[in-house]
């Protein structure tokens, strides 16, 4: 029986991951902003689910979640590092204020909880870190620079990462999910107090007033839980996996773009080397 450590459990991903963790019959941690809202799991599977309240910005908090993992459960086996929000904003637009609070949860929350586990999965030689991303991170649409920023950051820690403590036999992935149907575009998404009006036909289409997605989403909770319960439970698991056709696509296209503008300059790129 594994023990997962799941972050944003509220609502959306979080929580689909933490009821199918808890169906599978392994323990989970289920954390929370707002604990009130994950009490009913821990109510539901009182003997395999640990309700805490956490904020990820909150070392002090992240301490004393890991600590009480260990005297529950004895360690932590699995983490999902899950929390997070949304911002949109053209990037002149964003405040500063706002941008640093992104990265703090988005980026720093992360690295804080994944030192915070590392220590004990070292000591055993044994665990997995999936980090939720978004295939924001690989489109990087005009109005969510700031966002896909922060998930381009994950994702170049999680690569050295990965390299790092696959010796160890600690395996960490990429989670990149396209539109699911949570709360994402909902209470989860911020943006900017400030609208330039010239970027009304860029960014502005991505405004919250301006967003038709909410609620229509193709992607399905449940499944992208399933699908990450099968990533952990591999032998060998990605380094990075796409969720949801719409990512899928948007992956393909991405490559293939860049592949056939790297040929294109590949001249001008090789030119530069030192001659003689």
């Amino acid at each position: 029986m594994a023990t997962w450590l799941i972050t944003g459990c509220s609502t959306g991903l979080g929580r689909a991951v933490a009821q199918a963790v808890l169906a599978h019959g392994d323990n989970a941690v289920v954390t929370a902003r707002n604990v009130t809202t994950v009490d009913d799991l821990a109510a539901a599977f009182p003997d395999t689910a640990l309700a805490l309240p956490l904020d990820v910005t909150d070392r002090a908090q992240i301490s004393s979640v890991v600590q009480q993992a260990r005297t529950r459960f004895g360690g932590i086996d699995v983490l999902i590092n899950n929390a997070g929000y949304g911002y949109r904003a053209a990037v002149e637009e964003a405040d500063d204020a706002d941008i640093r609070q992104l990265f703090d949860t988005n980026v720093f929350g992360a690295v804080d909880m994944i030192k915070a586990v590392l220590p004990d999965m070292r000591a055993k030689r044994a665990g997995s870190i999936l980090n939720i991303s978004s295939i924001g991170a690989r489109i990087s649409p005009a109005g969510s620079g700031y966002y896909s920023a922060t998930k381009s950051a994950l994702e170049g820690l999680s690569g050295s990462l990965h390299k790092e403590l696959q010796p160890l036999g600690i395996k960490v992935t990429v989670i990149e999910p396209g539109a699911f149907r949570t709360d994402f575009a909902g209470r989860s998404l911020t943006q900017s107090a400030t609208a330039i009006e010239d970027y009304a036909e860029t960014a502005g289409k991505r405004r919250k007033e301006n967003d038709t997605i909410h609620g229509t989403q193709p992607g399905d909770p449940a499944k992208a839980a399933e699908a990450i319960l099968a990533v952990v439970n591999s032998a060998n698991p990605p380094s990075l996996i796409v969720l949801g056709k719409d990512a899928f696509d948007a992956f393909a296209a991405v490559a293939q773009a860049e592949r056939a503008e790297l040929d294109q300059w590949r001249d001008l790129s090789l030119s530069t080397g030192v001659e003689g």
